[in-house]
């Protein structure tokens, strides 16, 4: 078995490609159009779907906001430079609203941001 994606509901589907490839550097895969249900999909990636495990961005039209409620926690992505990357962040206009450090009660370096529909995606410092 293989993690495929994962899915998110956006209220912008453009604003959301340029979050996540202007900003996080990922790659739009991929883009489909369903005129008869009202909807647009998006898939972006740090790699081939074939390779990796990639976000979809689902677009419902007419819809611009969602309640993202308490169950969802957040996407994390693996990063170099966790500073650097955090400080390209910002300079591109993206919120860190918790900045580079110790995870509590541990040693892992976290930072955490949001993107334009306000999910949270944690960075990690590789090793």
């Amino acid at each position: 078995m293989k993690l495929l994606h994962t899915m998110l509901r956006v209220g912008d589907l453009q604003r959301s490609i340029d979050f996540y490839t202007q900003v996080l550097g990922m790659k739009l895969l991929r883009q489909s159009e369903n005129a008869e249900y009202k909807y647009t999909l998006a898939f972006v990636g740090y790699g081939d779907e074939s390779d990796h495990t990639v976000l979809e961005l689902t677009y419902n039209w007419g819809t611009e906001k969602y309640d993202l409620g308490t169950a969802f926690g957040h996407l994390a992505i693996g990063v170099d430079d966790i500073y650097q990357t955090c400080e390209a962040i910002k300079a591109k206009g993206g919120e860190v609203y918790r900045e580079p450090g110790p995870v509590l009660g541990g040693t892992t370096v976290i930072a955490f941001v949001r993107d334009p529909d306000g999910y949270a995606i944690e960075l990690i410092q590789s090793h």
